[in-house]
C-alpha cells in the first residue's frame, strides 16, 4: 500500500535558496521514493509532500531523510513548542480519490 510523508518546516532569513537547494540535489537518492514536491506555504514556511512505494520503503529510506535533514540543519528555525525544526507525519493510504 501507497505511504505518504509531510513535512514543515520554516526557513531563517536568507537561507531558503540554500534550503531548497539541499532537497533538489538529494531528495531524487531516496530509496523508495515515488515522488516528492516542495510547497511554499507561508513566508519562509515550506512542506514537504511525497509518496512512497509503501510504508516500509519510507521507514527503510529514514537513513537518507535524515542525513538530508542534517545537511541543511543549519537553515531552519525553531517551530517552537518543543517541536524542534521539523514538524512530520506520515502513514499509509487508505483512501485513494482523484
Amino acid at each position: 500500500m501507497t505511504a505518504f510523508n509531510a513535512v514543515r518546516f520554516k526557513v531563517k532569513p536568507g537561507m531558503e535558496d540554500a534550503f531548497l537547494d539541499a532537497h533538489r540535489v538529494s531528495v531524487a537518492a531516496w530509496p523508495g521514493l515515488r515522488h516528492a514536491n516542495m510547497i511554499k506555504i507561508g513566508d519562509a514556511r515550506y512542506c514537504i509532500i511525497a509518496e512512497w512505494d509503501s510504508i516500509d520503503a519510507m521507514a527503510g529510506a529514514r537513513p537518507q531523510m535524515i542525513a538530508t535533514l542534517n545537511s541543511f540543519r543549519d537553515t531552519l528555525e525553531d517551530l517552537g513548542g518543543g517541536m524542534g525544526v521539523t514538524d512530520a507525519v506520515s502513514g499509509s493510504v487508505v483512501l485513494s480519490m482523484k
